[in-house]
């Protein structure tokens, strides 16, 4: 009985080093990825876009040239 007690203590013991030493190289893996882009959503269609491929104009963002031209359109939904 005391050998059974004495192996389940020392399985239980490599399996908490194996979670602590694997559990660093994780974050760390979490940590390179990039950020995700800042999404808009078009004052005239409502598709979201990455803000950075949107066009502003006064506080407001459009996804083409001509949803821009066009302006502001209220969604009802």
């Amino acid at each position: 009985m005391l050998r059974l007690l004495f192996w389940i203590a020392v399985i239980a013991a490599a399996v908490w080093f194996w979670r602590k030493f694997k559990s660093p190289a994780a974050k760390q893996q979490r940590a390179s990825e990039p950020d995700a882009a800042l999404m808009v959503r078009c004052a005239h269609c409502g598709v979201h876009l990455p803000q950075d491929r949107a066009l502003g104009s006064r506080q407001e963002w459009y996804c083409t040239q001509a949803h821009l031209e066009q302006g502001p359109k209220s969604i009802q939904r």
